[in-house]
């Protein structure tokens, strides 16, 4: 499976869970993402520990709630299993990289994967 079609998936991930606020509050959330943060919605792949820290600077505690509705999408979409070594593997940033390399399986999201599990410590 390629990249692109990962990032896709992500992005699906994501519309979802904030969809489960509102269609109204998902749009207000993007738009404030973009505004207050200059994170696009097709830049989240991309740009995913800024993602991460703007949805925290938005819903502090409640941030967590939206990145587990997030994980539980991205894994049903992707339909892979992922090994999970201890807690830090479950931090959103690294949870994604660990399932995209799984979904992709290349070099390139393998020391991404093991870069974020690393700084996560």
């Amino acid at each position: 499976m390629s990249e692109e079609e990962f990032d896709r998936l992500l992005l699906e991930a994501v519309d979802e869970a904030l969809f489960a606020m509102g269609k109204s509050s998902k749009q207000t959330i993007y738009s404030h993402i973009e505004q207050a943060f200059n994170i696009k919605r097709r830049d989240i792949p991309n740009k995913l520990d800024e993602f991460a820290n703007a949805i925290e600077k938005l819903f502090g505690l409640g941030a967590n709630c939206l990145k587990i509705l997030i994980m539980k999408s991205l894994y049903e979409k992707v339909g892979r299993t992922v090994e999970l070594r201890d807690a830090e593997d479950f931090q959103f940033t690294a949870y994604v990289a660990a399932i995209k390399q799984s979904f992709v399986g290349n070099k390139e999201t393998n020391g991404i994967a093991e870069e974020l599990a690393s700084a996560s410590t």
